[in-house]
């Protein structure tokens, strides 16, 4: 595990490897681990060293709630334990296979069920961080401004602590740094799939956690050139490798790898030690 850290919202000490909850689910598919291994992975996490941990209440599928197995392996929880939420256009996992007109999650109202529905099912009276994800939606119809004011808005009633955004572009983090204070940008981006370096940079000069979703590709594993070669040269796995090179790119990125595996859990995590110099930098890039 890195020692590295950051200030999450300038006040939340987190190391820079966390976790994602997503994949405990199966949602929006794919397989997931039994009920006793999911609040394991949860155990194991917290035990090596992980105080950052993604979720979202739609992450529900066939009545297995990342949040409902967050409450379960660790309430009452850590103190220095950070979890960081999300809301959206999605009222309910389910809601992903609607038509972009029937996905409401973005309404004054709905957004304060998303937020209350956090608090519930996690079991806490304040929400450390939600992010508002965008991208759900057609851009052009999606509002921006005032679900995020709408966020501000419960925040300044106590039941938020910080805000971030997801799924965002250069010029919706710009536009949200003069609405509100951002903690953290959530966006997909990893060794081969790069078009946030922009932004990453943005982030990182403005003092903004950038936390990047899909760190090895997601459901489309990374293939970037020469990563197996720099995996064989230190002895380690091309996702670990994949990791490192996120870790390595800026200060600012906090990674939340998610698995349904024990085994991957503790790769991910070890990758934190992996240094890779700069002669497999530049053969990766």
């Amino acid at each position: 595990m890195t020692t590295e850290r950051w200030a999450l919202g300038g006040d939340l000490s987190v190391a820079r490897i966390g976790y994602g909850t997503m994949k405990l689910t199966g949602w929006p598919r794919g397989d997931r681990p039994s009920r006793e291994t999911a609040l394991g992975i949860l155990r194991r996490a917290v035990e090596l060293g992980v105080n950052h941990i993604d979720t979202a209440h739609y992450y529900s599928r066939d009545g297995v709630a990342a949040n409902e197995l967050i409450r379960e392996a660790l309430h009452p929880y850590p103190d220095d334990l950070v979890i960081v939420t999300k809301v959206g256009a999605l009222v309910e996992g389910s809601d992903i296979a609607l038509p972009a007109g029937e996905k409401t999650g973005l309404t004054p109202d709905n957004l304060r069920r998303a937020v209350e529905a956090n608090l519930r099912s996690l079991g806490l009276d304040r929400l450390d961080v939600v992010n508002l994800r965008m991208g759900d939606l057609d851009r052009a119809e999606a509002p921006f401004a005032a679900p995020l004011e709408t966020l501000l808005a419960l925040r300044e009633e106590g039941l938020i602590r910080h805000l971030g955004i997801s799924n965002v572009t250069s010029a919706e983090f710009a536009e949200a740094r003069e609405i509100a204070p951002i903690a953290c940008v959530q966006n997909l981006y990893n060794l081969s799939q790069r078009d946030d370096d922009p932004l990453v940079d943005a982030c990182a000069e403005a003092g903004v956690a950038y936390v990047p979703f899909f760190p090895v590709g997601g459901f489309q594993p990374i293939t970037a050139k020469h990563l197996d070669a720099v995996a064989a040269r230190h002895r380690v796995t091309a996702p670990q490798v994949a990791l490192a090179w996120l870790l390595a790119r800026s200060p600012n990125i906090l990674l939340i790898p998610g698995t349904g595996s024990l085994d991957h859990l503790e790769e991910n995590i070890a990758a934190g030690a992996l240094r890779p110099s700069a002669e497999d930098i530049a053969e990766l890039e």
